[in-house]
């Protein structure tokens, strides 16, 4: 995943009550006089990581390949579960079938001008035991279609919406020919499915030294970039359309469920698709002519980049075991202290999943997880339990598309919206700047965690760091540079992690979190415990300081005595999305006949959330300055600000793919992993379908006043708090 980082500031109101208070930092959703016993309790939590622990768990998952559906996949589950129970957990592991193909066959052959047969193949690194391990899997993208197909060859860039349309312009005809694009701007699926889309009949996807090879540094194991035979394995599933099991969309896939045949499956590509390195790739970018493309379009190797089509032509043949495999999801909780509280789940989770060896991707995000677990357990020996009931998971199956983590709540939806109060994700970490993304209603709740933890690259905090990072410098004309004002949003969330299935299907607010990681050998052989010590976070820095950042995330949302949503944060940034959409709209004054979009209906709801929200937070600076704690009337006020949450998802779900059914959040159709805030309207505004528009605004302005409602609940039942 790709994430950025984010702050806002706490509204005025509450701010207000927090200016009478001990001088120790605000926490919302605690009153004054808890913040010193929350804070030193939290300061514990920070003592106890430990970075050679950390190093020991990543030895021991990344010792060997644990692909999913694999022998590999289930010793580390096994792995995870005794280190949950010892620590005293109550841990389970969940199990699900999906269609998890291994290929069989893969071929690659240049047929004309010239005669070149692909390696597709990675080779041992002597410096590096695990690259020369049995039970690899081989480089190959899962749900591409099994084909055997010959033909030219055209050369698509990154295989973008605009790159296609651009070869249109030239007189470049992809339909009958294999596109080869290179990695890097879009999601891989999308390039595959955009070359579906456009006719041609095999997609080849390479890895460009541009992007992750020499050209950015030396190469592996020189350095941390790609080598030349270095290849991405990935997913190219339809996850635009759903995620999980292809064979399951919207039901839990068990032993005995319901099942798709493969041809009904529409998130399974109908043709073949093949990563290859850009070793394998330049002999056949050599034997192309056409046009010459723009220098946008060029890579780092040194030849000339040409449109195409042909006149190399070559034969692509690809081939799986197209067999149901075991998912091993392990599931650890601490059940929370008070009656209502167990009634309430906080949820964290990581990936164990790799492609092969998975060092960093996911092994370092897990081991995190996994000393944020021994971390709660040492709290636990000294007396504390959590209000609400904690729920760690290591979700199986997340590298061919969100597979342990989608089947697991499809199956415990019911559950999930009785309960499910956050749901906090993470995935590979490493030693770029904090990064995040999340629900708009807990932007208040991670400025104050990245607040109180330190930047592992300076003294600041990750807060101040991020601020720094975040201040461009805005040149006015005629005058001297001035810094532009330093503010931070929560990224929106679109796809790339399991967060998918309980933001978009389950609407249960959502945080993804963690430090940059370098992506030189992401999903390739070469992701190894030996890449990660010498050019990641060797010294476990970062992989401390994100393991506060957890620990403090789940305590404070465990035990706060009203559960740190804020709504106002949410209107504001729908407010800042419904202008993005206004620019996009026609300026010219619309003919006669000519259809209007009328976004009204929406501006009057929002109106309304914001002043409900208003409303919410001077009734919670009145509580805080009461200091009031009644658990069973709390417990009713958490649960008006799950449902708020909930209020964002419509039955029907977003237009031509109604597993998706957040109305604020959700992958673009035609952006891969990146987010489209509103998408029901914004996706209709961006096509020009206007009538579709004004049913999107319609059902949005529907659901925010939904939202408002519920807030306004919760303020109702707020002020019964004496």
């Amino acid at each position: 995943m790709r994430l950025r980082s984010l702050s806002i500031l706490l509204p005025i109101a509450v701010l207000a009550a927090y200016a009478q208070a001990p001088a120790v930092a605000p926490l919302r959703g605690f009153p004054p006089d808890q913040w010193k016993a929350q804070h030193d309790r939290e300061e514990q939590a920070k003592a106890i990581p430990q970075a050679e622990r950390l190093r020991i768990y990543m030895d021991r998952m990344a010792a060997k390949p644990h692909h999913a559906g694999s022998p590999g996949s289930k010793a580390v589950a096994d792995y995870l579960t005794a280190q949950l129970t010892e620590w005293g957990f109550d841990t389970r592991v969940e199990t699900f079938q999906a269609l998890i193909p291994y290929p069989t066959t893969r071929t690659l052959e240049m047929t004309a001008p010239v005669r070149f047969r692909a390696k597709l193949a990675e080779p041992p690194i002597p410096e590096d035991a695990t690259t020369t391990q049995e039970n690899q899997l081989p480089p190959f993208n899962a749900y591409g279609a099994s084909g055997d197909v010959t033909a030219p060859l055209v050369y698509v860039n990154y295989g973008q919406p605009e790159d296609f349309e651009y070869l249109k312009k030239m007189g470049v005809d992809v339909k009958g020919k294999i596109a080869i694009a290179r990695y890097g701007r879009s999601w891989r699926g999308l390039k595959a499915k955009l070359a579906q889309d456009n006719g041609a009949v095999g997609c080849l996807i390479y890895s460009d030294p541009r992007e992750d090879g020499f050209f950015q540094s030396d190469v592996y194991p020189q350095g941390p970039m790609r080598p030349a035979d270095g290849v991405q394995r990935g997913s190219v599933m339809d996850m635009a359309l759903y995620p999980g099991d292809p064979l399951s969309p919207g039901w839990a896939s068990e032993p005995g469920s319901k099942r798709l045949s493969r041809d009904e499956a529409k998130t399974i590509l109908k043709i073949p698709v093949l990563p290859i390195s850009w070793a394998d790739a330049q002999p056949l970018l050599q034997q192309l002519t056409g046009p010459v493309v723009p220098e946008s379009w060029r890579g780092a190797l040194p030849l000339t980049y040409h449109a195409g089509p042909g006149p190399a032509t070559v034969h692509l043949q690809v081939d799986f075991d197209w067999s149901n495999r075991p998912l091993y999801d392990v599931i650890a909780t601490i059940p929370g202290s008070l009656p209502k509280g167990k009634d309430q789940w906080i949820i964290y989770g990581n990936h164990h999943d790799a492609w092969v060896n998975g060092a960093s991707d996911p092994v370092s995000g897990a081991s995190v997880l996994l000393e944020t677990a021994r971390t709660l357990s040492v709290l636990r020996k000294q007396g504390w339990q959590p209000k609400r009931t904690i729920m760690l998971a290591l979700w199986d199956g997340e590298e061919y598309g969100l597979l342990g983590s989608t089947e697991w709540v499809e199956k415990h939806m019911d559950e999930l919206d009785r309960n499910a109060a956050v749901y906090i994700n993470s995935d590979s970490t490493g030693r770029g700047p904090f990064v995040s993304g999340g629900s708009a209603s807990l932007e208040p709740f991670v400025t104050e965690v990245m607040r109180d933890v330190a930047d592992p690259a300076s003294s600041k905090s990750l807060l101040d760091g991020s601020r720094d990072r975040r201040t461009p410098v805005l040149a006015i004309a005629g005058g001297t540079p001035e810094p532009r004002e330093r503010e931070f949003h929560v990224e929106s969330l679109g796809s790339g992690s399991d967060y998918v299935a309980f933001l978009d299907h389950a609407g249960i607010a959502s945080l993804n979190l963690g430090f940059a990681a370098g992506d030189g050998v992401y999903h390739s052989v070469y992701d190894s415990p030996a890449w990660y010590q010498q050019f990641s976070d060797g010294d476990r820095t970062y992989s401390k300081a994100l393991t506060q950042v957890m620990s403090i995330a789940l305590l404070r949302l465990a035990d706060a005595q009203i559960l740190p949503f804020d709504f106002g944060s949410l209107s504001s940034s729908v407010t800042r999305w419904m202008e993005e959409i206004r620019k996009q709209l026609p300026r010219a004054p619309a003919r006669a006949g000519s259809v209007r979009v009328d976004l009204s209906p929406i501006s009057v709801q929002l109106a309304r959330l914001s002043a409900a929200a208003k409303a919410y937070d001077e009734e919670l600076s009145a509580w805080s300055k009461r200091a009031v704690l009644t658990p069973e009337k709390l417990a009713k006020v958490d649960e008006a600000m799950r449902k708020t949450e909930r209020t964002l998802l419509t039955a029907d779900g977003l237009p031509h793919r109604d597993w998706y059914r957040n109305q604020i959040y959700a992958p673009g159709m035609l952006t891969g992993y990146s987010a489209k805030t509103l998408p029901g309207v914004r996706e209709a505004v961006e096509s020009q379908q206007w009538d579709e528009a004004n049913q999107q605004a319609r059902k949005l302005a529907e659901t925010l006043r939904a939202a408002a409602a519920q807030v306004e609940e919760a303020t109702r039942l707020l002020k019964q708090i004496q």
